[in-house]
């Protein structure tokens, strides 16, 4: 049975780094000389990633650096102990951020209302600052497949727009870039994985708990599509790489105003043609 549980490990292990290899060579994501900043949330992906990319750091294909983060936000009750033990257990160079966030956005979120966005915010400035100090060009984050799919949906149901998580981008300022080694990656595997591998998973107080999320709603809805309608997810998101600004509606992707036939623009231009 041991030997059965490690064969299985190892088989979605290799699956899993090999879909993070495709998505760190489609978007050349890594190169020599990078100081990648790992933010760990305690959660299932980001122990994952952390993971996954210190095996692919040990194979030295690439010359960089790793170091965890985590941003301890002060939430009531975090275990603080977890993430030192276990980050010490595996050997990588890691950071434990303090900044209590935490009373910061129950302070200032309006009863009833999600805290999602201004907890965002507030751990995206916390990271950004943490990582001029250790002198980091990337952070790398562990979003994965279904939640780029759900981001796509939120954003056009509810935000009247297409847009959704890119697996890799520069930031405003251009400090830093951004990368989803997960891009790929479905959150069943990743469930699977972080099952398997027994990792000490810190639940999120601050968001998890949080009633009618439409996030929730909108990842019901794909896993019902999904049941009905199986691989429907793989059409979705291979939809996101394959986009068509010609047979959009946005006049900033392609200059529909001035856009006329060929044939009139032939003929404008004073060409001849044998008509029947």
């Amino acid at each position: 049975m041991k030997e059965e549980k490690e064969k299985e490990l190892e088989k979605l292990n290799r699956k899993i780094k090999k879909t993070v290899w495709n998505a760190i060579n489609d978007y050349n994501m890594i190169e020599d000389g990078d100081k990648i900043m790992v933010c760990l949330s305690g959660g299932k992906d980001s122990y994952t990633m952390l993971d996954i990319l210190m095996q692919i750091q040990k194979a030295s294909i690439f010359d960089f650096e790793i170091v965890a983060v985590n941003l301890d936000q002060k939430q009531p009750g975090f275990p603080e102990e977890v993430l030192p033990n276990y980050l010490t257990k595996v050997g990588v160079d890691f950071e434990i951020v303090e900044r209590d966030t935490y009373s910061i956005v129950k302070d200032k979120t309006p009863e009833g209302k999600t805290t999602c966005s201004l907890c965002s915010r507030l751990r995206r400035g916390t990271l950004y600052t943490a990582a001029e100090r250790l002198g980091c060009n990337k952070l790398a984050l562990g979003h994965h497949r279904d939640d780029i799919l759900e981001t796509f949906f939120l954003n056009l149901f509810f935000a009247g727009k297409i847009e959704t998580m890119p697996a890799k981008y520069r930031t405003n300022d251009d400090r830093f870039v951004i990368l989803r080694p997960l891009a790929f990656v479905k959150e069943q595997q990743i469930e699977e994985y972080a099952t398997m591998m027994d990792y000490p998973i810190i639940p999120c107080n601050l968001c998890g708990s949080q009633p009618n999320l439409q996030r929730q709603v909108v990842k019901k809805m794909l896993h019902a599509w999904d049941e009905k309608y199986p691989g429907r997810s793989e059409i979705m998101f291979s939809a996101l790489k394959n986009i068509s600004p010609t047979h959009m509606l946005d006049m900033d992707l392609y200059d529909f105003k001035n856009l006329e036939s060929k044939f009139i623009g032939d003929m404008k231009a004073g060409i001849e043609f044998d008509m029947p």
